[in-house]
């Protein structure tokens, strides 16, 4: 069993990791949904309706803002865009700024919400009262109920936090297209310092450290597992980077042919690149260039495991 820390010594995150994963385990059972800031809510709409080729599966007004939910295999996106005249309302403007829209939270879903509470108040995440959330769409009067609670922005390093344990599941988004989107493959964020980021998701959240691996050309990547896709932190240095906050950085989609899908949003009007051989063996991806509410996008196909 590991000391204490002599003085003028740090414990490592990964010694804080493993002895939180023995006190309670990883309590987050996947990412729950991402939240897509957007200025115009029906732009936003019919963009996410051509790049993923599936329907809303949501949609909702209501606390200064518009909401449009597309849910696929293993989570949701939701965008969301400032509507009216509120403090919540001017606080999304802010946050968009003069961009088209803007990646603005994660929300990750957990099984046993008190567990989850009390887990992120022993790791000092200072997490708000759990609150009783109850949500109706617009469309079919159906609803839906979950439990929420957020940590502290300024201890999670800028990266807006939410955790919810959902009642009932939500209906998936149908596919209006050929070769639409499935799943979402990872979430990326990128980081000035990845020490205290890997102690973040790793040692306080309790996702598994699945990769660590540096190159002098594209800098650290480190892979947390979330339910069945990645949370990829990314650290390029930058002189004069923000060592205290992270940023969410980008999407990347996972579908089964990427050349149909390519060919698809390329007949919609979309810019894309050519598909090119991922960094992980086995796969392949390429770059949407527009049509994503100016937000990173990258699409990828994993090649089928050979059978045994």
């Amino acid at each position: 069993m590991a000391g204490p820390a002599l003085p003028g010594q740090s414990r490592r995150p990964q010694d804080v990791r493993f002895r939180l994963r023995r006190e309670g385990g990883n309590m987050i059972t996947g990412l729950d949904h991402v939240v897509a800031l957007v200025r115009d809510i029906g732009a936003a709409k019919a963009a996410y309706q051509t790049l993923l080729g599936r329907a809303p599966a949501w949609q909702n007004s209501g606390e200064g803002a518009d909401r449009v939910l597309f849910t696929l295999e293993n989570m949701t996106i939701e965008l969301m865009a400032p509507s009216g005249f509120s403090v919540t309302a001017d606080r999304m403007r802010a946050l968009l700024d003069d961009q088209e829209g803007v990646l603005a939270s994660l929300c990750f879903r957990v099984a046993d919400m008190s567990r989850m509470h009390r887990r992120l108040e022993r790791v000092a995440l200072k997490p708000d009262p759990v609150a009783e959330v109850e949500s109706s769409d617009s469309e079919s009067d159906a609803v839906l109920h979950w439990k929420r609670t957020r940590a502290a922005t300024e201890l999670t390093r800028g990266v807006r936090m939410f955790f919810l344990e959902l009642a009932e599941e939500r209906p998936r988004s149908v596919a209006t297209d050929i070769a639409p989107i499935d799943a979402l493959d990872h979430v990326v964020i990128t980081t000035e310092d990845s020490e205290r980021a890997a102690a973040l998701y790793g040692a306080r959240l309790g996702l598994d450290l699945a990769l660590d691996r540096s190159h002098q050309d594209w800098g650290q990547l480190m892979f947390f597992r979330c339910g069945d896709l990645i949370v990829e932190v990314v650290r390029r240095p930058v002189a004069g980077g923000d060592l205290a906050h992270d940023r969410l950085w980008g999407l990347s989609w996972r579908v089964a042919d990427i050349d149909a899908t390519r060919a698809r949003l390329i007949a919609s009007g979309l810019d894309v690149t050519e598909v090119r051989n991922g960094r992980k063996p086995g796969t392949r991806i390429m770059t949407v260039r527009n049509g994503t509410c100016g937000i990173q996008t990258v699409l990828l196909e994993r090649s089928p495991k050979p059978a045994d």
